[in-house]
């Protein structure tokens, strides 16, 4: 990327955040903070009024922004990809409030831009084989959580319970939002259990706003989530799948902590994290005809441990 691109992709960027650090910045485009130090410059010099404190950022004076209305081929097409991911993927309202931006996106880009999007529009779909969050009374749970988090109040939330089949009401204060294997989640503190709980959306009956302030200092959910994954030590499995069968795991293996594949010859190697060494033997069941465990050995002391409890059991 030449200067004067770069110059003004970080007039931009600091358009998108209230505070923009020097660091974020020499990041984003591989320079060294020197150069991002006499770009601002250029931008000063230029009369764009930027506001910088020591150790902090840079920020734009309040009330001057100018509209990003040049974008490249390559932005265009994300943003429809970007489009077909959200209306698979979220619920209504943030479905509806993305298309609503789109349309204004589309307003500002150039007449070659908007006939590409016409032309590529039906040449991009996703497939998702779980139902989305349609239904009337759930259709807006991704933004009132949102909104819970920005403003700091808690919810109240009817939530059925997958191990206990129960429905109960809890308060709850979330944290963060989060896409796993199939379903939007959302990690809050709740009143009843006095902890941090994992709630799935889909199973979110009815929800509430209060006006009940957080008291408790909560963390971020990447720090949560950071601290469960190394809390929960996770342990590596290696194992040898024949080709024919591993075209048949792909959605099961990534409920089992799936990591990494590589071909090896006739078989393909995959690499998973597990937590529980019980739970993927047991999966490993279906398919250990057709696979060999390379490591670790007691993966392989509790599969034979298995094999003679279910021989012993039925013959």
């Amino acid at each position: 990327m030449n200067r004067f691109n770069r110059v003004t992709a970080i007039f931009i960027q600091l358009q998108s955040k209230k505070i923009v650090r020097a660091k974020d910045i020499a990041d984003r485009f591989n320079v060294s903070l020197r150069t991002v130090y006499r770009d601002i410059q250029t931008l000063v010099e230029a009369g764009v009024p930027i506001g910088s404190e020591a150790g902090v950022g840079y920020s734009l004076i309040d009330g001057y922004r100018l509209p990003p209305v040049m974008f490249t081929k390559e932005e265009v097409t994300a943003f429809l990809t970007a489009e077909k991911l959200i209306e698979k993927f979220t619920d209504n309202s943030i479905d509806s409030n993305f298309k609503s931006g789109m349309i204004k996106i589309r307003a500002i880009l150039k007449s070659t831009e908007k006939e590409m999007l016409e032309s590529i529009e039906e040449n991009i779909e996703v497939l998702n084989r779980k139902p989305r969050l349609e239904n009337p009374g759930n259709s807006n749970y991704i933004q009132k959580l949102i909104e819970s988090i920005s403003e700091r109040k808690s919810l109240n939330i009817r939530y059925h319970t997958f191990y206990s089949n129960e429905i109960k009401d809890r308060n709850i204060e979330p944290i963060g939002i989060f896409f796993s294997n199939g379903y939007w989640h959302t990690i809050a503190f709740c009143e009843l259990r006095q902890d941090y709980r994992d709630f799935r959306l889909d199973r979110i009956l009815s929800i509430s706003k209060s006006d009940v302030i957080f008291k408790k200092k909560h963390p971020s959910i990447k720090t949560y989530l950071s601290k469960i994954t190394k809390e929960q030590n996770l342990e590596t499995i290696v194992i040898n799948v024949d080709k024919g069968v591993a075209q048949f795991l792909i959605e099961q293996k990534y409920y089992n902590g799936f990591v990494s594949e590589k071909f090896i010859g006739e078989k393909v190697q995959m690499i998973f994290l597990t937590s529980s060494m019980e739970y993927f033997v047991r999966w490993f069941l279906m398919f250990a005809d057709k696979a060999d465990i390379v490591s670790p050995d007691s993966l392989k002391t509790m599969l034979s441990k298995k094999l003679s409890e279910i021989k012993k059991r039925n013959f």
